[in-house]
């Protein structure tokens, strides 16, 4: 029995070292859909050459600063990505963005621009007061942490 108690507890302090990691959101940048000061999942991704899939919600050190920043992915690599009033087209076919708030979303222009190899392109979805890849560029695959598995409040 101590055997097994003393492997779990190996098992789960590996697991948050290396695995996966709670974290608290510390921004309103992708608000409605993940509150500031809610919960979340990380899970922990080494830094690769495919990188994240669109849509998924990373962490990441943000490539001006530093700052730990929670995004979502709009574009990977060799996608070309355009906001024109506001609305997000990439590869010129226009988003689908359902859970974004169109009240939240500022008429901005930016680019066309062609997202680099081992880089994504994120944005928040509370595009408004979000400082994302519209201001830094494209995040680097090494500046990531993971992605987020599960959000709660």
């Amino acid at each position: 029995m101590i055997h097994a108690a003393a492997a779990l507890f190996v098992v789960l302090v590996l697991g948050r070292i290396f695995l996966l990691e709670p974290i608290t959101i510390a921004s309103d940048s992708m608000s409605p859909q993940v509150s500031e000061g809610a919960h979340a999942l990380l899970l922990k991704t080494p830094a690769t050459t495919t990188g994240p899939n669109t849509d998924d919600l990373v962490v990441f050190s943000a490539p001006d600063d530093g700052t730990i920043s929670l995004k979502r992915v709009i574009a990977v690599a060799g996608q070309e990505i355009a906001i024109i009033d506001g609305v997000v087209y990439v590869d010129g076919v226009r988003r689908l963005e359902p859970d974004i708030d169109p009240k939240a979303i500022d008429a901005t222009y930016f680019g066309p621009i062609l997202v680099e190899p081992n880089t994504v392109f994120v944005l928040g979805d509370n595009r408004g007061p979000s400082i994302d890849s519209r201001d830094y560029g494209a995040v680097p695959l090494g500046n990531m942490r993971g992605r987020i598995l599960h959000v709660w409040n």
